[in-house]
């Protein structure tokens, strides 16, 4: 809740200490606070009497100026103050969790009343629970359909009366009305004080207030200024003035000459018409044209009628030198305005545009004379009346010792800037005054787009101005009514008006201005005129309003506005509600609903996506145009009115069309119900939230950096999440007796048992195990099933110690001894040598006093030597460390050594500490052991057979290893045995866990699901990367498909943004979560130099090395260290993906989908075959097909059996002939999709290659990027015969054979001048670049990017050959291989081949540039600047020189070719290079 909180004690009083800036309130002020805290006040004080300083919760003002004023003033009193305005882009706030944070942030909010008011109607804010205080700045403005009255009417009187009792309860919070206090110097809208009154206390619930008690001190501190009026005589006639004015009299030659019916604009219409048939859209155009002609509205004429209109007023008024100032400036700035490389308005034709400048041309300026006396003589009385009165005034501050300081209001703000151009130049001002302007930024019902010229006449900006004002380095500002109301200029000590007040409101907020002590309000009546008469009754008004505030008023009980349903009328007062949400559609808020649907719909730069309004009856006869002029007359006509409402082609067709009845009686109120019946429509359609806001939102960005930091705060992404730990699949799932027994076969090796609790997973001749091993090379391992057994005592006891003793020869330091518990048991009843080590390892346990320990397995080779004289069945002998480095035994040494060599071994590190070391013979001859490896991994057997360096060892100081040779290489080999039996017993886990609810997926190869959840952090063999990116490709293709079927009215951009949130990371990662995937990832790494034995139970007193136990050391019976840990959202995301693309691996789409289902990522996801029948069940078969589209077949070769999809296929938003046939965009859609899952699909399974994941992103880049398709599209055509009979020789009639080529670009249906022109540009380039594209794509090294980049290709044609593509999946029902024979046609899958076959470069040179300053640990920049017609294009580097190309300007494909340009010039002047042998 916002500040109060229903409670209104929260109110500060005087005293408490809310800010360093504290704030004394008067006694007045206080006075209206307290009485502010009993009931809803109007409070109605003077302007600078301090009404905004009682003030709290949510602030409304009417002005983005008042709003940001007020926001300074409250946050120096109270902390936590938010300000939200238009320019923050309110209605993009979608996400509900944006605006809570608002209300949970902010103790006020400050804002204009149309964004509350839509957040009220959207639902995000509920003014009964959310807001306990709504404060009305200039509460005046709360009548008619004004936001503030409609916050009122809509959301306030619906609300339970509020009550104190029950909300001083601290029970639960009730909804219910808030408290209103408005603040108003002006409580008055027309001429009766009482009615006034009225109305203004019923439409805001309140009663309008004024100090009684303090109200001596209110007189104290706010000083009326004197009151005075000045008479001047208007001596220039209006309908001859401009023969005073040489500029004013040329621009009127050139407006008489001109003639409407050669206006480019007129012409172009004409064309249009000519070209329309009979039909809604050649109405449209038809109306067009007849209201231009009848009004003269194009740009060129309207603009230039309007400027000669006002250039008249303002010498009228100002007098001739004004008006020629203005003129000259409009004109020069005009004409700089629309160079060739600035443009006033984009949508502007060259045409247009030139007739524009050449009736600019005509207009014969005469230079404008600053001297002082053409100034002085060329002025109005007027004029010379307020420069008098400006002389005088300042003379009288003067006399007081004040400076002077001045406000001149002036109505419009073409005459601001003339009036302030004399002042600047005239001398009798110019070294006295200091002048600045200052006019509003919001349009105003007489300024057109040429005069929108004169902001840039502006020379500072409007909180320049008022700075300087407030500094006193300008004491004299010319404005406009913006300054009139509540904005913070500081009191000055005179106010003139220039323009009579319109009405008692503007009178009172401008006097209010001058607040200085003897200040002074001038009002300038013309001589004779009745201005004196209004003043006087605006007077009176003043008089009658002050003595009703000043009496006691009770407030009206007001339950229900019926005055407001009565005064709009019984049809204008109806709503739409959302109950779930609360939001509120009113027939005012409709249009404005629409156009934001509209305008929020994704669009390319051809579009431009509108409403189109059709009124009934038509406000034009048909035809009028050509009409005679005596028939051009056209009766009035006064109702009633009809409406039809179309919206944009995107939309399906049986929700673009809306109409009603002939019954309004005004068109704006036709307008108003047929907007309104269009957006229930959608809403009921789902193409609208619960909160009556369209679905997707085009814009993602603010452009306040505000609102983008709150957005960060609620949708911060960490990138981790805390996860249980990956399973262990040895540990049993129940407490249990039952062993499981299998055997072991590795080739070379007699076979070894296996013993565990848990059932082991089969390793067949299918998909055998293969260990590389470093001397014998890779050695097949095949373990058959499983059977259970029972285990006897003396067998388990006899299995641990085999076990203990084959981890104990490698991994001691991680083991205890005494500690026989292992998670899995081996023996080995085969070794050939069993016996002989058995019976030594008996002596070596004699030797040791019969002692069971580990010293048993090791034996002095001295010793060992002389009883077993010197054997040379050895395998391994340590040295005299503890416990000692292995070596592999090579043999005994029984020569004697060199005496070189003798005094080299007793230097040696491990000798030369022993006293008195002598050398014996025999020596042990050795070599080091290969380091512990996982032997899953490929290695070269060569390398590793290459003898190692032999070394001398002294028997007496080392020891035997008792192993025989198979158990030595079973110690070797075991753990990674057992580490791959750990990832496949994990997947056997996967399978009965998650995929327990869809048991055909349980069939899925288990080197498709090892590939699938093994992370690449594991470092194994194979990882889930390849398969990732094929199952993106798959899901996204599925959901795209399945989207389309469930949601036929949604346009493509809808589907778009549903499709990126149901496959996004963060979307994927929760459903990881949800189903507890992330126990099945394979993601801990395999360490054999770490690696230790796993134990049913935690072995006591153990203090392993370096004082930590790896947790994977226990199976049951403890908890590990670590029960969470932190994982990568998109490796969780990525597991999902790559099970979905091993799933489609296995079994195809179906297999696919059934595996996507199991992670419910909101989209109830059906079959393919099922949604294509949805989709054609909506798709009438037809015969028929336009003369336009019969070649296509020809040029695709495919027939299509639904022709309204190729139709579809191949119409541009822009086409206005067919009301019924939707755009392509839902076919580009799928089209896109299916293209790229098809090159995805191609890609994995290249024969002979295994893709990683950024190769197949770059090569699947290259085929469909824009570049590329566009250019298939291009190339396509086909001859037709254009046959024609005529007369043959002798005039006998005979057919002419002839033909002529059709483009597949030609074919495209659309109504715009700006796709045919692009087509024509296009295809020229085409031309010019074709054969060095072709000669590229046959047999060139590299992909042509820079050739295709010239292309400047528009991108809706490539969307045709996508849209084509997912028109003909359709049409075939989902046939694979007649998409792969389409895409074969259209030079697609042959071109991907060839980039496969010979290995061509296709990395793009921004890419390349982008991985070599990756790789130097620096960020590239590109710096975009336009000049002279270019787009040039920086790209800079950390110590690199800045590197510039530039392109021709033609939309943003001249941006990607500058970037193109530049990246190659860098790549050559950098020394790029090649970066594709270092991996990406």
């Amino acid at each position: 809740m916002v500040s109060h909180s229903r409670n209104m004690s929260r109110v500060s009083r005087p005293g408490s200490d809310l800010s360093s800036d504290h704030i004394e309130t008067r006694s007045y002020q206080q006075e209206m606070l307290e009485a502010s805290l009993l009931e809803n006040i109007v409070v109605a004080l003077d302007t600078g009497s301090g009404k905004t300083h009682i003030a709290v919760s949510w602030f409304i003002a009417p002005t983005v100026a008042l709003c940001e004023q007020q926001h300074d003033v409250i946050s120096k009193a109270i902390s936590s103050v938010g300000l939200i305005h238009g320019g923050l882009e309110p209605k993009q706030w979608t996400n509900p969790e944006l605006w809570e944070s608002v209300l949970k942030t902010n103790r006020v909010v400050v804002s204009t009343p149309q964004v509350l008011l839509d957040a009220l109607s959207h639902g995000h804010i509920k003014l009964g629970r959310d807001i306990g205080l709504l404060v009305f700045d200039e509460a005046h403005h709360a009548n008619d359909n004004h936001p503030m009255n409609c916050i009122m009417r809509d959301h306030y009187f619906s609300l339970p009366v509020r009550n104190p009792m029950a909300t001083a309860d601290h029970g639960p919070v009730r909804e219910e009305r808030p408290m209103v206090l408005g603040l108003t110097a002006s409580p008055m809208f027309g001429g009766d004080a009482s009615m006034a009154f009225r109305k203004l206390e019923m439409n805001l619930d309140s009663v309008i207030r004024s100090p009684r008690h303090h109200r001596h001190e209110l007189t104290d501190h706010v000083h009326r200024p004197v009151f005075r009026h000045v008479l001047y005589d208007q001596t220039i006639p209006y309908l001859t003035c401009h023969l005073m004015s040489p500029n004013l009299k040329a621009l009127k030659r050139v407006v008489d000459s001109m003639n409407i019916q050669r206006d480019p604009y007129v012409l172009a219409l004409r064309e249009q018409l000519s070209r329309r048939p009979p039909g809604q859209e050649r109405h449209r155009v038809d109306q067009k044209l007849s209201k231009v002609i009848a009004k003269e509205s194009t740009y060129t004429h309207k603009g230039l009628r309007d400027l000669m209109n006002t250039a008249r007023d303002i010498c009228y008024d100002l007098g001739p030198w004004a008006a020629d100032w203005y003129i000259d400036q409009v004109v020069r700035e005009a004409l700089r305005s629309s160079s060739p490389y600035n443009e006033i308005v984009t949508p502007w034709q060259d045409k247009e545009k030139a007739y524009l400048i050449e009736h600019l041309n005509k207009i014969e300026l005469t230079p404008v004379s600053l001297a002082p006396a053409d100034i002085d003589a060329r002025i109005s009385d007027k004029v010379r009346v307020l420069l008098q009165t400006l002389e005088e005034e300042k003379a009288r501050s003067e006399e007081f010792n004040e400076p002077y300081s001045g406000l001149v209001f002036v109505t419009r703000r073409d005459a601001v800037l003339a009036l302030s151009a004399i002042l600047e130049h005239h001398p009798r001002t110019c070294e006295v005054f200091r002048v600045g302007s200052l006019v509003g930024s919001s349009e105003s019902s007489y300024r057109v787009a040429l005069l929108d010229i004169t902001r840039k006449l502006l020379k500072q900006s409007q909180s320049t101005t008022l700075d300087d004002f407030r500094s006193g380095d300008k004491n004299l500002v010319v404005a406009t009514s913006v300054a009139e109301e509540g904005l913070d200029i500081q009191a000055c000590g005179n106010v003139i008006r220039w323009d009579v007040p319109s009405n008692m409101a503007s009178w009172a907020q401008s006097r209010g201005r001058a607040r200085k002590k003897r200040s002074s309000f001038v009002l300038m009546f013309e001589s004779g005129g009745v201005d004196d008469v209004r003043i006087a009754q605006f007077e009176e008004l003043e008089r009658q309003m002050v003595a009703l505030y000043n009496e006691e008023r009770q407030k009206m009980e007001v339950e229900i506005p019926e005055w407001e349903a009565a005064d709009l009328g019984d049809d204008e007062y109806c709503t739409f509600k959302v109950e779930s949400t609360g939001a509120l559609l009113t027939l005012q808020a409709a249009t404005s609903h629409i156009n934001h649907f509209c305008s929020v719909l994704p669009t390319s730069r051809h579009d431009n996506y509108q409403a189109l309004y059709d009124i009934d009856p038509p406000d034009m006869p048909t035809g009028w145009h050509s009409l005679e002029p005596h028939q051009q007359v056209i009766p009035p006509y006064h109702g009633p009115f009809g409406c039809t409402l179309t919206l944009p082609r995107v939309i399906d067709a049986d929700l673009r069309v809306h109409s009603v009845e002939r019954v309004y009686p005004s068109k704006r109120s036709a307008y108003q119900h047929v907007a309104f019946k269009a957006y229930v429509a959608l809403y009921k359609a789902d193409l609208l939230s619960d909160h009556l806001l369209p679905l997707m939102n085009a814009k993602e960005d603010y452009a306040d950096d505000e609102v983008n930091e709150i957005l960060r705060a609620i949708e911060k992404r960490t990138g981790m999440a805390d996860v249980a730990r990956q399973i262990n699949p040895w540990q049993p799932q129940v407490s249990q007796g039952t062993w499981w027994s299998t055997e072991i076969h590795v080739s070379g090796l007699p076979a070894l048992t296996l013993l565990t609790q848990v059932e082991i997973p089969v390793v067949t001749e299918d998909e055998p195990l293969f260990l590389y091993h470093p001397v014998q090379g890779p050695m097949k391992v095949i373990i058959p099933p499983a059977s259970p057994v029972t285990l006897p005592v003396e067998v388990g006891h006899a299995a641990r110690c085999y076990t203990r003793r084959l981890f104990w020869t490698r991994h001691s330091p991680r083991m205890a001894w005494a500690h026989l518990d292992f998670a899995y048991l081996f023996n080995c009843s085969g070794d050939p040598e069993k016996s002989i080590w058995e019976e030594r390892r008996e002596w070596s346990k004699n030797q040791n006093g019969d002692a069971e320990s580990e010293k048993t397995l090791l034996a002095n080779a001295e010793y060992f030597g002389k009883t077993y004289n010197y054997p040379t069945d050895i395998v391994c002998v340590r040295d005299g460390g503890s416990p000692g480095k292995p070596y592999r035994f090579i043999k005994w040494h029984f020569d004697k050594l060199s005496q070189e060599d003798e005094e080299e071994l007793r230097v040696s590190s491990r000798y030369r500490r022993i006293e008195d070391f002598e050398v014996t013979y025999p020596l042990l001859v050795v070599e080091p052991l290969p380091n512990k490896a996982n032997f899953l991994l490929p290695r070269s057997v060569a390398n590793a057979k290459k003898e190692g360096k032999h070394l001398f060892l002294s028997p007496r100081f080392s020891y035997i290893e008792l192993l025989s040779s198979v158990e030595s290489e079973y110690a070797l080999l075991i753990p990674s045995i057992l580490r791959h039996l750990t990832v496949v017993m994990t997947v056997e886990r996967l399978r009965q866990g998650l995929f327990s609810i869809a048991p055909s997926l349980s069939n899925i190869r288990t080197s498709f699901l090892t590939m699938a959840i093994t992370a690449p952090v594991a470092d194994d063999l194979i990882n889930y990367q390849r398969l990732e990116s094929l199952g993106d490709a798959v899901l996204k293709f599925v959901v795209g498909l399945n989207l389309m079927a469930l949601y036929r009215l949604w346009p493509e951009g809808f589907l778009t943004r549903k499709k990126d949130h149901t496959v996004n990371n963060q979307r994927l990662a929760k459903a990881a979560i949800r189903v507890t995937l992330f126990k099945w990832i394979i993601r801990n790494r395999f360490t054999p130099r770490k690696y230790t034995p796993l134990y049913l139970s935690q072995p006591e007193d153990f203090n392993p090395e370096n004082g930590q136990h790896d947790d994977e050391a226990v199976a049951n019976g403890g908890k590990p260290v670590n029960e969470v840990e932190k994982l990568s959202t998109k490796m969780l995301a990525d597991v999902v993906e790559s099970l979905i693309g091993a799933a489609y691996l296995h079994g195809g789409f179906d297999f696919g989908i059934e595996c996507a289902q199991l992670f419910r990522l909101g989209v109830d996801l059906s079959k393919l075959q099922d949604c294509i029948t949805k989709i054609l069940s909506r798709v009438q078969l037809s015969s028929d097909l336009s003369g336009q589209l019969v070649p296509v077949e020809k040029m695709i070769g495919y027939t299509f059996q639904h022709k309204l999809l190729l139709i579809e296929a191949l119409t541009h938003a822009s086409y206005r002939f067919d009301n019924q046939t939707v755009s392509y965009e839902r076919m580009e859609f799928l089209g896109d999709a299916l293209l790229d899952m098809i090159v995805v699909d191609y890609l994995y399974n290249a024969p002979g290659h295994a893709f990683n994941p950024g190769d197949i992103h770059i090569l699947k880049a290259s085929v469909v990027n824009t570049h590329f398709l566009a250019y298939r599209c291009l190339q396509r055509s086909i001859e037709v015969d254009t046959s024609m009979p005529g007369p043959g020789p002798g005039g006998k009639i005979t057919v002419n054979h002839t033909t002529r080529r059709i483009h597949l670009y030609q074919c495209l249906l659309h109504g715009s001048t700006v796709v045919l022109e692009e087509q024509r540009l296009t295809y020229t380039r085409f031309e010019k670049n074709k054969a060095e594209i072709d000669e590229a794509l046959s047999s060139g090294k590299s992909f042509p990017w820079a050739a295709l980049t010239r292309l400047q290709a528009p991108k809706f044609l490539s969307d045709i050959i996508e849209s084509l593509i997912g028109a003909v999946y359709l049409d075939s029902h989902g046939n694979i291989e007649t998409i792969c024979t389409l895409l074969r046609t259209l030079g697609i899958l042959d071109c991907l081949e060839r980039l496969v076959r010979d290995k061509v470069d296709v990395l793009h040179p921004v890419s390349r540039v982008g991985i070599w300053a990756s790789r130097q640990q620096k960020e590239v920049d590109y710096e975009f600047a336009e000049e002279k017609g270019n787009i040039i294009c920086t790209v800079r580097v950390e110590g690199r020189d800045p590197i510039q190309a530039e392109a021709e300007k033609r939309g943003n494909a001249s941006k990607e070719e500058a970037r193109f340009a530049a990246a190659e010039k860098a790549i050559a002047l950098w020394g790029v290079g090649d970066v594709n042998n270092k991996g990406k």
